[in-house]
């Protein structure tokens, strides 16, 4: 007879004491990373602080980054983290205060290629990114100093050496040239 696993659920996962480690939860299944490094550290902040001005200056909706989970699936449950996260003004004020996960994906997420990630992992979430309703994503490899750019049915655009990242409809006006990013 083969025992099945106990599922997590997203209320467990909140539960979970802080270790230094970052958790997602994918189908009910725990994966834990280790911390990541300086360079992921520092596109993350150099990301975060070009679209978080842009974002508050024009009052488009709230930029987070630190691995915020966002909740996908329930039952079993799934929540992804990705490195920054842009939602709409609408859908903040629209959701309220959320204490929580946010409910549902946001509609930019970025993540930034680790040495520590595998490839598969990276185009599993970028799925999930995609299948539940991200409007665009971002995937910073900083070893080929490149950006692939995800959008739902459209083919996936690299960006490299003087081209300028931009956030289409999804933020529109912003840019950010990748010499800046892996300068």
């Amino acid at each position: 007879m083969a025992v099945e696993p106990k599922l997590m659920t997203a209320a467990e996962l909140e539960r979970l004491p802080r270790d230094g480690q970052r958790h997602e939860l994918v189908r009910g299944e725990l994966r834990t990373m280790p911390p990541a490094g300086y360079e992921h550290g520092r596109e993350t902040s150099i990301f975060d602080s070009s679209l978080s001005h842009y974002v508050r200056t024009n009052k488009l909706g709230d930029v987070v980054v630190g691995d915020i989970g966002f909740w996908l699936t329930v039952n079993p449950d799934t929540v992804r983290a990705p490195d920054v996260a842009f939602v709409t003004r609408e859908r903040v004020e629209a959701a309220g205060r959320v204490t929580g996960y946010w409910p549902g994906a946001p509609d930019l997420a970025v993540e930034i290629i680790s040495p520590n990630h595998l490839y598969t992992e990276v185009d599993e979430k970028i799925a999930e990114w995609l299948e539940h309703g991200t409007r665009l994503v971002f995937v910073v490899n900083p070893r080929r100093q490149t950006v692939a750019v995800h959008r739902p049915g459209q083919p996936v655009r690299v960006l490299a050496g003087e081209d300028v990242l931009d956030g289409a409809d999804v933020v529109p006006g912003w840019t950010l040239p990748l010499r800046e990013l892996f300068g």
